[in-house]
């Protein structure tokens, strides 16, 4: 009985831990997949703090990518604010960055400001990051979820609803 238990704990254990067993659609024009490492990078933020994703290994990472000119991205973003980085922004389990695809620095500045978003928005010249994950000529509104190991758990495409709610739960289950 014991041992019965024992399997019956280890597998509900287990089946929590699963976040999520996502099938991204081929069209969201994704390079990278559920289950593999994210991509590193290095790159800064518009005040000039150098981030490195590998050195956020061991906490929960969210990865939004925008851009200025992006309409469904000035959607998102005030959501992004309301419901993750403010509920999550002194976890020092979270991290949280938006990366703007190929603006200057003060383009960037003032697009944060306008929407406004207070989580740090990172420099993407050339779109190096973005391409390391997406698909030349993908579009930016997408977010990425890295998990504690490092590995992509759950990636989005344009703003839908549902699959941010999704999103956020999964961030949530991440964090317990």
């Amino acid at each position: 009985m014991k041992f019965l238990t024992f399997i019956f704990i280890f597998a509900f254990t287990f089946a929590n831990a699963q976040t999520t067993n996502q099938q991204v659609p081929d069209d969201y024009g994704y390079l990278v997949k559920v289950g593999q490492q994210a991509p590193d990078f290095t790159t800064e933020t518009t005040d000039g703090k150098t981030v490195k994703l590998s050195d956020y290994k061991g906490k929960v990472v969210m990865l939004q990518f925008t851009a200025s000119w992006c309409g469904v991205c000035r959607k998102e973003m005030p959501h992004i604010e309301k419901d993750i980085w403010q509920k999550h922004k002194d976890n020092s389990d979270f991290a949280l960055f938006g990366i703007d695809l190929d603006e200057p620095r003060e383009k960037v500045e003032k697009f944060g400001k306008q929407i406004p978003v207070t989580y740090p928005l990172l420099l993407d010249p050339k779109g190096g990051i973005f391409y390391s994950y997406a698909q030349k000529g993908a579009g930016v509104t997408r977010n990425v979820i890295i998990d504690k190991t490092g590995k992509m758990v759950y990636m989005t495409r344009l703003f839908k609803q549902e699959e941010f709610d999704e999103m956020k739960s999964v961030i949530e289950k991440l964090l317990k």
